[in-house]
C-alpha cells in the first residue's frame, strides 16, 4: 500500500480483512489429491492424481522431502504449489515423505534414508510409472539425500537430479560458521551431544524454534509487512501459507541428527565430496546423471557459496547446471517468484533429460552398488550423440540460459573456470 492509500487500495484492504475475519484466512490451503502407492518404516510414497481433463505423459518426477520439514514445502497453497504446477502440465508427479518421527526411531541413522527409504521410493515410482526413468527433486536436506543416493546407487533408474537450496560447504553458512570452532572443542562430549542422546533426537518444538531463529528478521518485520500489504491478497495468502508450514515441523531421529551434527556441521565432510554412510564412503564424483543445482539469492540457511560448492565435486555428471533464483530458503522453492523462475527451469530440465522407458533389469539389485562396478550411461537414454554433446556443452554452460528473467550472471561465470 502507498503511504497515503488510494481509494482502491483501501477497498482491497478492507475486503481482505473482512474475508480473513469471516473465513479464517485468504489462502486456499486445500492439498492436491494423492494416493499412497508404497510405504515402509518412515517411508510414504504418494502419487498425485492427474488433473481433470489432463492426461499424464512423460517421465515421472519424485519430490524428496527433507527431514523435519513438512511435505507442504511442495504443495504450499493453491496457485503457489509446485505439485499443482506439475500436475496441471500432465507430468506424473510423486512425493516421498516420512510420517511422524518418534522416540522409537531414535536408533535410525542416515543410512536408513540412503540405503532403504529413497532407493525403495525410486523403485516404486519407476514401476508405477511404467518403467520410465525417475527425475528426483530434493529441497534442502532432501537434496543432500538425493545427491548421496545418486552417487551411491548407480543401479537405480534415475534420469536426472535437481537439488534446491542444499548447502554442501557449511563453513559458508553464516549461521553456522561462527560456532563451528566452539563445537569442535567439545570432541563429541558437549551439551548438544548429551542432549540429543537423552531426548532420542531433536523434538518438534526445538525444530520449530531453530527454523524460526534462522528467519528471525522476517519474523520481527512480519507485522509491518502485513500492514503495508493489506491490499495485496496474494501476498497475504502466501504469508498465511508459510506460517502454516512453519507450524508443521517434525522431529529428527536421534542417531540421524547425531550424524548430521558431527559429520555435516562439525566435520563439514561433504565439502570434500565424500561422506561416510554405514560401512562405506560415498563420493559425489560417482553421480553419473545430469544434475541441476539451485541457490536462492537471499537464502540465509543455504547461501549461494555454500550451495555452489557442490559444482566442482560433480565430476562424473554428464551435465551440471547451476542456477541462481530469487528468494530465501523456502521462497526459492515455492515463493511467488518461483512460479516464473525455479519452476520454469525445472520444466526445461526434465524435458531435456526425458526419454524412453528404461530396461527393467536396472532395478534388480537392492544392495548398495560397488564402487568398482560399471557406471550406467545417462539414464535419460538420449543416445550417445546427445550425451556427448551435453557433456561438451556443460563445460561452458553452467546456469547458461541467457534469456532467464532472473539473474544468473554468477552461475554462468562458473563455466569459464
Amino acid at each position: 500500500m502507498d503511504l497515503i492509500p488510494k481509494p482502491d487500495q483501501v477497498v482491497a484492504a478492507a475486503g481482505n480483512v473482512a474475508h480473513t475475519l469471516l473465513y479464517g484466512g485468504l489462502a486456499d490451503l486445500r492439498p492436491m489429491p494423492r494416493t499412497l502407492i508404497d510405504d515402509g518404516e518412515l517411508r510414504e510414497v504418494y502419487h498425485y492424481r492427474p488433473a481433470a481433463g489432463v492426461a499424464e505423459t512423460g517421465d515421472p518426477i519424485l519430490l524428496v522431502t527433507p527431514l523435519a520439514a513438512p511435505a507442504l514445502c511442495y504443495d504450499l497453497r493453491r496457485d503457489c504449489s509446485l505439485v499443482e504446477h506439475l500436475v496441471t502440465q500432465g507430468r506424473p508427479t510423486y512425493l516421498l515423505e516420512y510420517g511422524q518421527v518418534s522416540f522409537k526411531n531414535r536408533a535410525l541413522g542416515m543410512e536408513h534414508w540412503v540405503d532403504e527409504v529413497l532407493p525403495e521410493a525410486i523403485r516404486s515410482v519407476h514401476e508405477h510409472a511404467g518403467g520410465r526413468g525417475v527425475h528426483l527433486v530434493g529441497w534442502s536436506l532432501g537434496g543432500i539425500f538425493t545427491l548421496l543416493v545418486a552417487a551411491d546407487r548407480q543401479d537405480l533408474p534415475i534420469a536426472s537430479i535437481t537439488v534446491v537450496g542444499s548447502p554442501v560447504d557449511v563453513t559458508k553458512v553464516p549461521l553456522v560458521a561462527p560456532v563451528r570452532p566452539l563445537l569442535n572443542l567439545t570432541q563429541g562430549t558437549g551439551v548438544v551431544t548429551r542432549a540429543y542422546r537423552a531426548l532420542g533426537g531433536v523434538p518438534t518444538p526445538l525444530v520449530n524454534w531453530a527454523f524460526t531463529a534462522a528467519s528471525a528478521q522476517k519474523v520481527l518485520t512480519k507485522p509491518i509487512a502485513i500492514l503495508t500489504h493489506l491490499d495485496d491478497t496474494d501476498y497475504l495468502a502466501q504469508m498465511e501459507a508459510v506460517t502454516r508450514f512453519m507450524s508443521n515441523m517434525t522431529a529428527y531421529p536421534g542417531r540421524t541428527f547425531g550424524q548430521l551434527y558431527h559429520r555435516f556441521v562439525r566435520g563439514n565432510a561433504l565439502a570434500t565430496g565424500r561422506m561416510e554412510i554405514g560401512d562405506r564412503t560415498v563420493d559425489l564424483a560417482g553421480i553419473s546423471v545430469p544434475t541441476l543445482v539451485f541457490a536462492g539469492n537471499t537464502d540465509g540457511i543455504a547461501p549461494l557459496p555454500a550451495v555452489r560448492a557442490v559444482v566442482p565435486l560433480l565430476t562424473g555428471s554428464p551435465q551440471v547446471r547451476f542456477e541462481v533464483v530469487p528468494g530465501g530458503h523456502l521462497g526459492m522453492l515455492t515463493g511467488r517468484a518461483a512460479r516464473g523462475t525455479t519452476w520454469t527451469a525445472i520444466d526445461e530440465w526434465v524435458d531435456e533429460w526425458s526419454g524412453d522407458p528404461l530396461p527393467t533389469k536396472r532395478t534388480a539389485s537392492k544392495k548398495p552398488a560397488s564402487k568398482k562396478g560399471a557406471k550406467k550411461k545417462g539414464a535419460a537414454k538420449k543416445g550417445a550423440a546427445k550425451a556427448a554433446a551435453a557433456a561438451e556443452a556443460s563445460a561452458g554452460s553452467i546456469g547458461s540460459n541467457p534469456s532467464r528473467r532472473y539473474g544468473s550472471a554468477s552461475s554462468r561465470a562458473l563455466g569459464g573456470r
